[in-house]
């Protein structure tokens, strides 16, 4: 695919040095904004989400579709940072390139000789943004962690009555925080002529995603209140609702709407605040179960969107993704061989744009290095020996 208009990000060389999902779908957001993002990877050992997802040919040949959702837009280039010839090849780009990511554990880059004192002498330009379970300090700053495992030390899993959201948002709302922290990075370079090292943590994220809940199990008054009812799922004659009557003035609304029904619910007239709210007795769950459970959700939807209140028919994955509104908005979009998500925003001008597919391992190597100046004979050497692929 051809591209049609400059991205924001336009012009910017990314030196993609991550795996997995956090730190690949950071770089994913860089480029589908215009970035130059190439991803580096070992010859003998790629990036090990190229061998997941549902179609086995494709993980067959390193096009699993957890590596292709956040692939699309980079360039591959195989190299072997343990040598000393890929070293120097991985030092050629630093002194070329505006940002460098990772997300290795802690140190692993600096016992190679690539940690970010050494990069900054080399390019003091750069941003090295790196990303870890733990950030680059304190007692775990070493630990290796994935999604699941921040869900667990974070009390996100406790948060969810003991059971692990079946997704994995730590992971990529990390990826978004480090984005955005890449971006201000390069703001602030403009403005001082100078880069500077980041550090993501996975464990600060997920507290992040539960500010409220976390900054209350702080707080030296401690309260337990029972769910809202107004914010929450019923059963429906046909399927099952998620009603977000969540402000006090929407309660009275609700109220009045199950009276125009000649449905019971009294007590929720009489919310006028917050301590109402949550005053509010389990006879209101009650009439509101009953209430729910006399009419259709797409009745009730009507309804409730009519009265101005949030609601949301309970979808599985696979109906989700068929939502018109998605379709309209142009969220997923079609490449040759696979589906794939593009940013969660649009832009008037520089937005967004998925127009390469994802490559396959090593697919630009040979490219990249002739970029670098290097003769064909010495790319097919270093090919030969097993520094690239």
């Amino acid at each position: 695919m051809a591209k049609t208009m400059a991205g924001a990000l336009d012009n910017l060389t990314v030196l993609d040095v991550t795996h997995v999902l956090a730190g690949p779908f950071c770089t994913y957001q860089l480029a589908l904004l215009g970035a130059d993002v190439i991803k580096i990877e070992s010859p003998s050992d790629p990036d090990c989400a190229r061998g997941r997802g549902p179609d086995a040919d494709a993980n067959a040949q390193g096009l699993g579709l957890n590596y292709q959702v956040q692939g699309g837009n980079k360039r591959a280039l195989a190299l072997d940072l343990k040598t000393p010839e890929g070293r120097k090849v991985m030092l050629d780009l630093v002194r070329r390139a505006d940002v460098l990511v990772e997300n290795y554990r802690t140190g692993a880059l600096e016992r190679l000789g690539l940690g970010y004192e050494a990069l900054n002498k080399l390019n003091p330009q750069l941003i090295h943004c790196s990303i870890t379970g733990y950030g680059d300090t304190g007692p775990d700053a070493e630990a290796g962690a994935y999604d699941n495992v921040i869900q667990a030390i974070s009390g996100t899993i406790g948060q969810c009555g003991g059971v692990k959201p079946g997704v994995s948002f730590i992971d990529y709302s990390t990826g978004y925080s480090a984005a955005f922290a890449v971006t201000s990075a390069l703001l602030q370079r403009a403005r001082t002529g100078r880069g500077c090292h980041i550090s993501v943590s996975m464990l600060e994220v997920a507290m992040q995603m539960m500010s409220p809940e976390a900054a209350a199990a702080l707080h030296p008054s401690q309260v337990q209140r029972a769910k809202e009812p107004g914010i929450a799922a019923y059963d429906t004659a046909d399927g099952r609702l998620m009603l977000g009557a969540f402000r006090p003035h929407q309660y009275r609304t609700l109220a009045r709407l199950l009276d125009d029904l000649a449905l019971s619910a009294p007590g929720l007239a009489d919310v006028e605040d917050w301590p109402d709210v949550w005053a509010l007795p389990e006879q209101a769950r009650r009439d509101l179960v009953q209430a729910f459970a006399s009419r259709t959700t797409a009745e009730w939807m009507d309804l409730l969107r009519q009265a101005d209140l949030p609601a949301a028919p309970v979808q599985d994955l696979t109906q989700a993704v068929q939502n018109p509104q998605l379709a309209d908005r142009g969220y997923f979009q079609k490449m040759p061989a696979v589906t794939l998500p593009l940013t969660a925003f649009r832009m008037t001008q520089g937005g967004p744009a998925l127009t390469k597919a994802p490559p396959r391992h090593g697919e630009d190597s040979h490219d990249i290095l002739s970029a670098l100046g290097m003769e064909p004979e010495r790319i097919q050497e270093l090919s030969d020996q097993g520094v690239i692929k």
